[in-house]
């Protein structure tokens, strides 16, 4: 499909800087077949939701992955920023660097604030290979948790850039951008469907009979990146790892089987379970990368609710949302959140979607 029918226009003015306090006093669209729309609250969600309903969420913990430091070793030592984007093994991490023309292979950065190293010593890192966009494979010298100790420590929330270009990050960000399911840490985003959640809310949705259950999709940058090639069969989507426990699934299978939906909380969650999905339906376990792209004409097979965010003009997760309850019905929908002050983006409202018939 032509990327440009997933373009729309979007005010400055919508982007969300902050969340709203309460979480869950946020706004939510919920979104019917044929385009019949609704405003709501987020805390109104156990009554939009049925009892039987199995509400699935993301568990990955957010980790410090930007990070600052300098070139050393040359007789200049330029400043260096770096996003960890994917965790190759104990010591190896793909980044995302600016400015990438500063590094060759085989350079050496020294990560820290203004020259101040960790509690462990200099945290350093080789530049093992160079690839397209700035993206760069770093090779540090601590390995495993003393690795991750060392980027909690010298490391800052990486928020997307539509917010970070507008302000600086600062300490309210590292609780603001973690859900309260966080628990597995290897995410560089956050999956923000799961910010509107509150303790009052997940005891009324069991009050109400609503299921919860916890998968981990560790969230990469590049899910979302617009999409800059002109169709979308040549966009390539960047890998994330994820897993689903087979008491998970078979406590879904089970739900399934006796009138239960599934309600995926995020994108990514549902990108997961389609990913785990067999062809009947049917939830399989996983423990494997994903690197799942959903556009319209995808038949969805384990999903019947999202739950979601207002995402950016031509992205994958605009392209997934389209295809979950048509183009026509999305576009509609977010000519309406847009005229009707809905808060966009990482820390805006959310929407409500359910499936169109169709897609089944």
């Amino acid at each position: 499909m032509r990327t440009e029918l997933f373009d729309f226009d979007l005010p400055a003015s919508s982007i969300a800087l902050r969340p709203v306090s309460p979480r869950d006093a946020a706004r939510m669209l919920v979104v019917r077949p044929g385009a019949t729309l609704e405003d709501r609250a987020v805390r109104d969600l156990p009554a939009l939701l049925q009892p039987g309903d199995q509400l699935v969420v993301n568990d990955t913990r957010v980790i410090a992955a930007q990070l600052t430091g300098r070139r050393i070793g040359r007789a200049t030592e330029p400043r260096i920023e770096a996003t960890l984007i994917k965790r190759l093994d104990g010591s190896r991490w793909q980044a995302l660097v600016k400015p990438a023309k500063k590094l060759a292979e085989g350079d050496v950065v020294r990560f820290g604030h203004d020259g101040r190293v960790c509690l462990l010593g200099h945290l350093d890192a080789t530049v093992e290979a160079k690839g397209d966009a700035g993206e760069v494979t770093l090779a540090f010298t601590f390995h495993g948790p003393a690795l991750d100790q060392a980027i909690a420590e010298l490391g800052a929330t990486p928020l997307p850039p539509y917010i970070a270009s507008k302000r600086t990050p600062d300490d309210q960000d590292a609780a603001d951008y973690q859900t309260m399911f966080a628990a597995n840490e290897g995410a560089v985003a956050a999956p923000t469907a799961g910010l509107h959640f509150t303790p009052e809310l997940d005891a009324a949705l069991k009050a109400r009979g609503v299921t919860l259950h916890r998968l981990t999709l560790h969230v990469g940058a590049g899910t979302f990146l617009p999409v800059k090639v002109d169709d979308t069969a040549e966009h390539k989507m960047h890998a994330e790892w994820g897993t689903i426990s087979r008491a998970t699934a078979d406590a879904l299978n089970a739900a399934r089987a006796q009138g239960g939906r599934i309600v995926a909380v995020g994108t990514t969650s549902l990108r997961l379970l389609e990913s785990a999905a067999r062809e009947d339906g049917t939830i399989a376990p996983f423990a494997d990368e994903t690197a799942i792209f959903i556009t319209p004409g995808y038949r969805f097979r384990a999903v019947d609710v999202l739950m979601t965010n207002f995402h950016l003009p031509r992205s994958t997760l605009f392209m997934l949302v389209s295809a979950f309850c048509g183009l026509e019905t999305m576009q509609a929908a977010y000519r309406h959140a847009i005229d009707s002050g809905y808060r966009f983006y990482s820390y805006g409202d959310a929407s409500l979607l359910f499936r169109e018939p169709a897609s089944r």
